[in-house]
């Protein structure tokens, strides 16, 4: 899913498009003050629209402040795009308040939880991951879409959406234009799934656990999950949201997994070698938002939260996420996305097939159903 072989599609227009994670341009001075100064106007333009995104999440909860963030950022961008001096705040947002953002996800897992449920459950999460990585590797380059898009539409399919894409974006360099597309193609298929799931669960006669256990496995976003099992019942809410965490952790691996992938491809290019690459440095492979997020974690599990503190961390995490995907619109190029065409969706749709079939064919298989 993440190869050397072909840069197609979105690749073409990455000239047109300023990378996600660019380096942020250098700050008058180079003291702190001066570089949070030179960062505050494009900041403050990410946190306002986050503002209004999150508004509209609120009226609309199945569209989500995350999913309206980007939208929004979108639309100003089609209109205005960002002019120098809010650059280096907008990058800042996209890149450090993303990865902060994930840090503050792990504060919602417990690792007790986990322990317990994921014993029913792994079989069935490993196995819809590796149908839909695969899957988004071969039929993405069926498709002839770039290697990063396809990455992103395969994380975000087959772990937690928005979440997924914003742990594994700043470890590939994505394009905006490539995570816009991505995300936009998952929110489509999360409300497919709050719509269809319920109806084929009654259909094929689910108990409220295996439910959800399909909903918590196969729906992307946490709202939407929540959503969709809710409609079915209350055990089945409760029990896909665990679920649902025990998946995030899945995080790790995949990020792992990139970082290496990119780091590996990047030395060999750096040294001009067609043959074995270089040696990898692993320590410096793991980024330090995913030690936050298993730190977080530990946090969390141990009690040292206040119970009274989730519900603030939740929605902090959850607007720092939309930040994040506001300046991501912000700089992403409209042109782009109307280049990259249909092929993105018509993947993000196969994925979700994949995902779906598989999570139903393997609690079938272990009884689970």
């Amino acid at each position: 899913m993440n190869d050397d072989s072909d840069r197609t599609t979105p690749d073409r227009i990455r000239t047109t498009t300023e990378r996600s994670t660019g380096a942020h341009a250098a700050a008058p001075g180079g003291s702190w003050s001066g570089r949070f100064v030179e960062r505050l106007p494009g900041l403050s333009l990410a946190v306002s629209v986050a503002a209004v995104a999150t508004l509209v999440g609120r009226w609309f909860p199945l569209v989500g402040g995350p999913v309206a963030g980007i939208v929004l950022g979108v639309v100003l961008a089609a209109v205005r795009r960002p002019g120098k001096r809010l650059r280096p705040g907008v990058t800042t947002a996209s890149k450090s308040v993303l990865q902060l953002s994930v840090v503050l996800l792990g504060c919602q897992l417990s690792l007790t939880q986990v322990v317990r449920v994921g014993g029913s459950s792994l079989p069935v999460m490993l196995g819809s991951l590796a149908a839909c990585l695969t899957a988004a590797y071969f039929l993405g380059r069926r498709l002839g879409i770039g290697r990063d898009l396809r990455t992103l539409i395969g994380v975000g399919t087959s772990i937690c959406g928005a979440s997924a894409i914003a742990a594994v974006t700043p470890v590939i360099g994505a394009a905006s234009v490539e995570v816009a597309y991505a995300v936009s193609t998952i929110f489509l298929f999360n409300i497919a799934a709050v719509l269809v799931f319920p109806i084929l669960g009654h259909l094929l006669d689910m108990s409220q656990q295996a439910f959800g256990l399909f909903a918590g496995t196969a729906v992307n976003d946490t709202s939407s999950v929540v959503a969709a099992a809710a409609t079915y019942g209350d055990e089945a809410g409760q029990y896909a949201v665990v679920v649902k965490l025990t998946r995030t952790l899945l995080i790790i691996p995949i990020c792992l997994w990139l970082a290496a992938l990119t780091r590996r491809r990047a030395l060999a290019e750096g040294t001009g070698r067609s043959g074995p690459a270089p040696r990898l440095n692993v320590l410096r492979l793991v980024p330090w938002f995913l030690v936050g997020f298993l730190l977080a974690a530990l946090v969390n599990t141990l009690g040292l939260i206040p119970s009274q503190a989730h519900s603030g961390l939740t929605t902090l995490c959850v607007f720092l996420i939309t930040v994040a995907l506001s300046a991501i619109g912000l700089t992403t190029d409209l042109r782009g996305l109307r280049r990259a065409g249909p092929r993105p969706l018509l993947l993000g749709g196969s994925l979700w097939i994949v995902v779906s079939a598989t999570s139903l064919l393997l609690q079938y298989v272990t009884s689970s159903l």
